[in-house]
């Protein structure tokens, strides 16, 4: 791969489906202000991205996170990013599903209704397993389209928000109710900002499974840095224009659970709200197909290693998939799917993935040591970024609601009782 064909690859792995529904949820925390927070979300994920570039250019076998964090600081440790990476990608994947039924209520709103939510919830999930059940080339064929799809979508609303909002700003468009009320920033608390910012890291997380192949890679020295700030640069661009169109057409942006939608009825009609839910539709299948796809190999890659029960590495005989993970992870999706929502799901996968992104840039300095001669790009001031990156997450850790730390630590016991499990295992072995 070539410095943009890489680009590329990032810029699709951070812009996922969350697009479709954040806006509306962190309106709700900081109204007008809520395109400067994309910004200051930029620049905290950068620190997590320069770590994790430098740490997964060291290892080209799959488990992400899992593998650095087993490399860094031992089995326990591993395991517990392991179990985290779980949570944090099924709730994602949980998110989507529920973003689907909010987007397909445009056209149907039954939809949102519990029994027919439900069924929308267990059909969709269910399609997707069966489809990724039975090869990874039938759950693979059809992921160029979406991409297209996806980034087509948003870039076009954003193009065509930002003509339409500079003819109202300039008189020669009849302007929205809101637009004038909403230019209005009021002050928020501290607190609001931090939360903002945990729901933030959703929208800029899946960068961490692009950087892991980097032996596909020209020149991984060269390009990644270059990839990964052009990336960045995009997403935040396309992130705070696409925020500020919301809250500037669409009254009580916080409100709706489909703020694009509502945001292009405003502006272009009823053609204009369907138009951008089906376009989200689209791009929410293919978020589900490529995420029902890779994660259930996370607990396959545990099963590899012995961290997890050796069932969860079984392949099936005939479809040469790890059908038991698939299995497994689309009955979790499915759960936390249809008891959560789509709020819910965002906030736990990224106070997962915080602890996640810890571990990760914590391994940076430990990797330096243990490996100075590794083959692997080093990025300047390395020790200090990682410090730095440390600090931050833990900061953001510290304002966590009592309920998402009961659901993490419940995780995190959990995950202890696997590694004391495996653990006797291998002293038996």
């Amino acid at each position: 791969m070539g410095r943009w064909t890489l680009t590329a690859l990032i810029v699709n792995s951070i812009i996922g489906s969350g697009i479709f529904g954040l806006p509306s949820v962190v309106a709700g925390y900081l109204g007008a202000w809520s395109p400067l927070a994309y910004l200051m979300g930029a620049f905290a994920i950068a620190l997590v991205m320069a770590c994790l570039a430098e740490v997964a250019s060291q290892f080209g076998e799959s488990g992400g996170p899992y593998l650095y964090s087993r490399a860094a600081f031992g089995r326990f440790f591993g395991i517990e990013a392991g179990w985290l990476s779980w949570l944090s990608r099924s709730t994602a994947v949980a998110a989507a599903v529920n973003l689907f039924v909010n987007y397909l209520a445009q056209f149907w709103p039954g939809a949102v209704e519990p029994i027919a939510r439900t069924v929308v919830c267990t059909v969709l999930v269910g399609f997707l397993t069966v489809v990724n059940y039975r090869g990874v080339k039938a759950g693979a064929a059809a992921s160029n389209f979406f991409t297209v799809a996806k980034l087509s979508a948003l870039f076009l609303f954003a193009a065509a928000g930002a003509i339409f909002l500079l003819r109202a700003r300039t008189g020669t468009a009849p302007s929205p109710a809101s637009f004038h009320a909403n230019t209005i920033a009021t002050a928020y608390p501290l607190r609001n900002w931090f939360e903002a910012m945990l729901v933030i890291i959703f929208a800029y997380a899946g960068f961490e499974g692009a950087v892991v192949p980097m032996a596909e890679a020209r020149n991984p020295r060269r390009d990644l840095p270059f990839a990964l700030l052009v990336a960045l640069l995009t997403t935040a661009v396309l992130y705070c224009l696409i925020q500020y169109i919301v809250v500037m057409v669409v009254p009580a942006a916080a409100a709706t659970d489909r703020p694009l939608s509502l945001a292009a009825q405003a502006m272009w009609g009823r053609w204009g709200a369907s138009a951008i839910a089906g376009a989200a539709l689209v791009s929410v299948y293919g978020f589900l197909s490529a995420h029902m796809l890779n994660s259930p190999r996370l607990a396959f890659a545990l099963g590899e290693h012995g961290d997890f029960p050796p069932v969860f590495a079984r392949v099936h005989p005939l479809y040469r998939t790890p059908h038991i993970s698939i299995l497994v992870f689309a009955g979790f999706v499915w759960c936390l799917a249809v008891f959560g929502n789509f709020k819910w799901n965002v906030i736990i996968s990224s106070v997962a993935r915080l602890f996640v992104f810890i571990l990760v840039c914590a391994a940076l300095p430990v990797l330096r040591r243990k490996f100075p001669a590794a083959a692997a790009f080093r990025i300047p001031a390395g020790n200090i970024i990682a410090m730095v990156a440390v600090c931050m997450l833990l900061v953001l850790m510290s304002r966590m609601h009592w309920n998402e730390w009961a659901i993490v630590l419940t995780t995190m016991v959990i995950a202890l009782a696997n590694w004391m499990w495996a653990r006797d295992r291998a002293v038996e072995d």
